[in-house]
């Protein structure tokens, strides 16, 4: 045994378990206290304890509700002064305390990062989304093994922890069947989950994990009602803690709840929807301004903060004709209702705590974003995702056609950056700008009855998500370990804000926060913010520039709340300190090499593939693999051969299919005919079908795809033929270049999520028998 592992051994022998357990966990197994003779009856055997918090130094730790919704804008929640009712926010901050300058990433797996792990998300390979992670030890997209999860932590203490809804935590490459799971759900401290792996869903038809299981969604909810993922989740969060409490009320419970709203897709049951009808009508410059008012007479901001102006590259509302302001008013409509409906969902599950008693020694804190609201719907609003992430243009008329059913599950729909910079009221900027509040700063509201006496206080302490973790851990009474699981751990880079909950005037302790995302560049520091902003987020791509001489900004936000007023001309000195401090904060916590490229980045080439030098791939049938851990097709040239028997009624059904609805390929049986459908995010679609049905008996389909160039975009020939038999040929004229799908799998000998093609009825059984199904790239 090394001197390393024999340290911990003599401390323990030398002072109490409860100073051992601060230094290491698991807790090593001490002596046996019993007596051991010859046989049992001159032996004293001693009962193991029960793994509770009674029995581990703690005394009445709270139970845990961590509550995140997604790429939430800081006025978009009533509670924070937003146009959007949000009833259940307000209950909890009026029956505890709302946080008005409590900070995010600005991106959404990098914030999740951070708040589970207590570090800042460079710290934990975290820079940015796992999808256009690097090699670079900032970027891996890679959680370690050094930066244990504050689950893991309780988990140790007895609590018993459950994760509803998004885990966008888990490296492309280890999304498959075949894992590692090192980074999934349990290793990271979870005893259940239920919900996606990766960046959004389809909330009508997710891509939906149970624990490490990829399992096809119900078709109602458990009222009957038509199926959607946030009441799921919900249910099932429901469901998880009543059986928890009734089963073992000794352990307390940790529940995070993360709801992939409200992220694209902006999907939710049409009478929601129909409650906000017309209620956006006078455009997002309108809605700015009445948020603005209200945050002022709530006490969210200051009396004296400034309206931050609108970009010049957004267009005013009363700029734009008349059939644009109807799409977009529309498409706030339904994110409204998108809100909404989340919030009505997480009063459920709050309804469900207070139920069964634990409402009072629950510690709900909800956070109204993981960022900033998204800009990502480009300047006119988006009916698929899926053309932002490849740089598709989507023809205006797109959006009218699709106008009576917006929100539905027909459309992967986003809507215009501008109302995301209104969502974000009163700050600049929005989602991906981590140099500014508007993508940056979220309201957050905390209740704990029992240990919280204030009642709809307000906290205005400067913090940071990675201060949520060291705030469980004070509050439950545990000291973080210096080793967990046989690793060393880094040091936790958070602040508890427990200091803030018995009093509002307390001295902030946070005083020094980098911020970093994409290139955009922040720092705050004793009441002084630098910001730096490398490119809006309504681009596919940055514009050429210098990362190491960007404009920087100055800001007092101590006197400026909403960073309106620019000092840098007025104070040089103060911004080269701030700036200074950045580098130093930035390579203290790898934040260097900077890195600004955006869809480039997603390329996989960029990352670890199970596929990697491979050329060949041999799949059985009824297989599901996420496109990470999926052959590249993209651009490239391809032969698709499935060794099949048909029957004598005729073969129908699946072969192979990458992405659904809003973006993918496939080759299948229909009406008898061997068909290569091709989808361009739902912008053009390209078919190739033979001439005649496929005869009956044992026979070899093959797709050829012969790309022009490999290159974005690229064009290709298709060939189709049964055995050597040349059967049906044309073109794919234009091809996807970044992305196939964000959720959807590649599935052998059916289809599931959604149809590649309309036309028929999912899962698309092939009716055949398919022995095996080969992939080679050319």
């Amino acid at each position: 045994m090394t001197f390393r592992r024999l340290l911990p051994l003599l401390v323990f022998a030398l002072f109490s378990s409860t100073v051992f357990a601060q230094e290491m966990l698991p807790k090593p197994e001490g002596p046996f206290q019993g007596k051991i003779g010859l046989t049992y009856k001159d032996s004293t055997a001693v009962k193991p304890e029960l793994k509770i918090p009674a029995n581990l130094g703690l005394k009445n730790p709270p139970n845990v509700l961590l509550v995140l919704i997604d790429d939430c804008g800081y006025g978009q929640m009533g509670t924070f002064g937003g146009g959007i009712p949000t009833p259940n926010m307000d209950r909890v901050a009026n029956n505890g305390l709302r946080y008005t300058r409590f900070h995010t990433t600005a991106l959404c797996s990098p914030t999740r990062a951070a708040l589970l792990t207590g570090r800042n998300h460079h710290s934990v390979a975290s820079g940015t989304i796992g999808e256009s992670g690097t090699g670079f030890p900032g970027y891996t997209g890679v959680i370690p093994a050094s930066a244990g999860t504050v689950a893991q932590i309780l988990r140790e203490y007895g609590y018993c922890n459950a994760w509803f809804g998004k885990n966008h935590n888990v490296p492309d490459w280890e999304t498959s069947l075949v894992g590692p799971f090192d980074r999934w759900s349990e290793s990271l401290g979870f005893d259940y989950f239920y919900g996606f792996v990766g960046g959004d869903t389809d909330q009508f038809h997710p891509a939906l994990v149970e624990n490490k299981k990829r399992i096809e969604p119900p078709e109602t909810n458990e009222d009957g009602s038509p199926y959607h993922f946030t009441t799921d989740i919900t249910d099932h969060a429901i469901r998880t803690i009543r059986a928890a409490k009734a089963v073992a009320p000794q352990r307390p419970f940790f529940v995070y709840y993360a709801t992939g709203a409200t992220h694209a897709p902006h999907q939710v049951p049409k009478e929601w929807i129909e409650k906000f009808k017309g209620k956006f009508d006078g455009g997002w410059d309108k809605y700015r301004e009445e948020t603005f008012a209200r945050q002022q007479e709530m006490g969210i901001i200051p009396q004296n903060a400034k309206l931050t102006a609108r970009p010049e590259s957004l267009p005013a509302w009363d700029s734009l004709p008349e059939d644009q302001r109807k799409v977009y008013a529309k498409m706030m409509e339904v994110f409204a209702a998108f809100t909404a409906h989340t919030d009505h969902e997480v009063g459920r599950l709050i309804d469900a705590v207070d139920e069964i008693g634990e409402l009072d020694n629950t510690i709900i804190i909800y956070m109204a974003g993981d960022n900033g609201s998204s800009a990502e719907g480009g300047m006119s609003g988006l009916v698929n995702e899926m053309t932002f992430f490849n740089g598709i243009e989507e023809p205006l008329q797109m959006k009218l056609d699709a106008m009576g059913t917006l929100g539905s599950d027909q459309h992967y729909n986003h809507f215009p950056a501008a109302w995301a910079h209104a969502m974000d009221t009163p700050y600049q900027w929005t989602k991906q700008i981590a140099s500014h509040f508007g993508g940056t700063r979220n309201g957050m509201a905390i209740s704990w009855p029992a240990g919280i006496k204030a009642r709809g206080e307000i906290r205005d302490q400067f913090h940071h998500v990675i201060d949520i973790a060291p705030t469980l851990l004070e509050i439950a009474g545990i000291t973080p370990p210096v080793e967990l699981n046989g690793v060393a751990q880094k040091p936790i880079e958070g602040i508890s804000m427990a200091y803030t909950f018995a009093d509002a005037d307390a001295e902030g302790r946070r005083t020094t926060q980098y911020f970093e995302m994409l290139g955009n560049q922040g720092i705050y520091h004793e009441g002084w913010m630098a910001s730096a902003v490398r490119g809006a987020p309504w681009l596919s791509e940055n514009e050429p520039g210098d990362l190491l001489n960007m404009p920087w900004e100055l800001y007092n936000v101590e006197e400026d709340f909403t960073q309106a007023n620019d000092l840098a001309k007025q104070n040089p000195e103060k911004l080269r300190e701030m700036v200074k401090l950045f580098f130093a904060e930035a390579a203290k916590y790898d934040v260097l090499p900077l890195d600004d490229r955006k869809t480039e980045r997603l390329n996989v080439e960029n990352r670890p593939s199970l596929t990697e030098g491979r050329t060949k791939f041999v799949y059985p049938n009824l297989l599901r693999l996420p496109e990470g851990a999926s052959p590249d097709l993209k651009h490239k040239s391809h032969t698709v051969t499935a060794d099949v028997e048909i029957p004598d009624q005729g073969g129908e059904g699946m072969l192979f299919t990458q992405g659904g609805r809003f973006g993918g390929y496939g080759l299948f049986l229909k009406d008898g005919k061997l068909v290569y459908h091709y989808n361009l995010v739902g912008v053009d679609r390209y078919t190739v079908e033979s001439a005649a049905r496929i005869p009956p008996g044992k026979t070899t389909l093959k797709m050829v795809y012969e790309t022009d160039a490999d290159k974005p975009f690229a064009g290709a020939d298709v060939t189709l033929y049964a055995g050597d038999k040349l059967i049906g040929k044309g073109r794919v004229e234009k091809s996807i270049p970044n992305r196939v799908t964000l959720d959807e799998t590649l599935d052998i000998g059916f289809d599931t999520g959604t149809p590649v093609m309309e036309g028929y009825d999912m899962p698309f059984d092939f009716t055949g028998k398919l022995k095996s199904l080969k992939i080679e790239l050319d």
